[in-house]
């Protein structure tokens, strides 16, 4: 995103089951610090939450942050299968590329101008806590990620989500 101090850069870890943003992070530049800082926090957030890991199915694009060196260790690390679509196959990471969609048209571009990385970085806060708790997701029955997240939990309390994009 186009800043008055520069380009700002968002990478996001979501959970394909509920849609729930799980890790996050912006940031100046395209390095792989972006892409592993969020699946940091995905990871940490999921063991937070007591899911068990085992078995991840972490699907991304082919960008070079995330075959990474370093991060293609952490997914190993974290026991995740990294799942990269073939060139030119948007499948793989197609919901990733819906929501990267959904955050420009439902914030970047209605709110700003933007002064710069802070500005964007506190308003993402915001959106993802909109998005997770109160955006009323047409895949999950009309409930927002959270909620659905729950009511699978109690339903269910024996199963975990384990496929991140």
């Amino acid at each position: 995103m186009r800043t008055a101090a520069g380009w700002v850069y968002a990478a996001f870890v979501l959970d394909v089951f509920s849609r729930l943003i799980v890790g996050w992070q912006v940031a100046t530049s395209l390095y792989t610090d972006l892409v592993l800082d969020a699946l940091q926090m995905a990871i940490w957030r999921r063991q937070a939450d007591r899911a068990d890991l085992t078995g991840l199915v972490h699907r991304s694009d082919r960008g070079v942050q995330y075959r990474a060196i370093r991060y293609t260790q952490r997914l190993a690390e974290a026991e995740a299968v990294a799942s990269v679509g073939s060139r030119g196959d948007s499948y793989d990471n197609a919901m990733a590329e819906a929501f990267n969609s959904l955050y420009n048209a439902e914030l970047v571009r209605n709110s700003g101008p933007w002064r710069g990385l802070d500005d964007l970085e506190i308003a993402t806060v915001e959106y993802i806590d909109w998005y997770n708790n109160r955006r009323l997701h047409s895949e999950l029955a009309h409930v927002p990620p959270a909620e659905y997240e729950t009511l699978h939990a109690m339903t269910h309390p024996a199963t975990t989500t384990q496929e991140t994009n």
